[in-house]
C-alpha cells in the first residue's frame, strides 16, 4: 500500500472553469476533457447509482490530474464532497497493476471500498476508500490500469511536449 500516488483528484463545480485556471494561473496542459465518460456497474455505500461526471486529465510531470465535476444528484461520492466541503482535493489515487490484489490488500487491513465500479473501458475498474481518521476528508483510490494504462500514456507525453497549443482536447468514448 506504500506505492506512489499516482493522481490529485480535486472535485470541481465547472470543469471548464476548473481548466482554465490549472492553464492560466498553473501552467499545466493540455486537458483531455471526457464531457461525459461511460462509467458502469457503480456502486456506492453498497448500493447501486447512476451517478454521471464530467472528468478532465492532465499531467504536471508524473502526477496526473483529475478534475471532476458532478453532473447530476444521483449518489456518488462527488456529490456529497461538493455538498459538504464545495470543491478542493478529493482523493488521491495509485494506478494498480494487479488491481485485485491491491483491493485485497486494503480489505486485510479493514478497508472495504465505498465507491466502485467500471471506468473508462469495460474491462478497467476503480475502487475508492475512506481514509479512516483523515481530518480532510481525502479518500484513496485504486485504478486499474487495464486498457487505460496506454491512454494515461498517451496524455503523459502529450503534457510532456505540449507547447501551448490546444490546451483542452474533448475526448468522446
Amino acid at each position: 500500500m506504500g506505492s506512489p500516488i499516482d493522481q490529485l483528484g480535486y472535485v470541481v463545480p465547472d470543469i471548464g472553469a476548473a481548466m482554465e485556471r490549472w492553464l492560466g494561473q498553473l501552467d499545466v496542459g493540455p486537458f483531455f476533457h471526457l464531457p461525459r465518460p461511460p462509467l458502469g456497474g457503480l456502486r456506492y455505500r453498497g448500493r447501486p447509482t447512476d451517478a454521471a461526471i464530467a472528468v478532465a486529465l492532465t499531467y504536471a510531470g508524473d502526477l496526473q490530474v483529475e478534475l471532476i465535476q458532478p453532473l447530476d444528484d444521483h449518489p456518488s461520492p462527488y456529490r456529497d464532497f461538493a455538498l459538504a466541503q464545495g470543491s478542493g482535493l478529493h482523493h488521491v489515487a495509485r494506478f494498480a497493476p494487479d488491481f485485485d490484489a491491491a483491493v485485497a490488500a486494503r480489505a486485510a487491513a479493514g478497508r472495504d471500498p465505498v465507491y466502485e465500479g467500471h471506468g473508462l473501458t469495460p474491462d478497467q475498474r476503480f475502487a475508492y476508500f475512506e481514509a479512516g481518521s483523515n481530518d480532510e476528508g481525502t479518500v484513496e483510490e485504486v485504478v486499474e490500469l487495464a486498457g487505460v494504462g496506454g491512454f494515461f500514456e498517451h496524455i503523459r507525453s502529450a503534457c510532456a511536449a505540449w507547447d501551448g497549443t490546444a490546451p483542452v482536447r474533448v475526448i468522446e468514448l
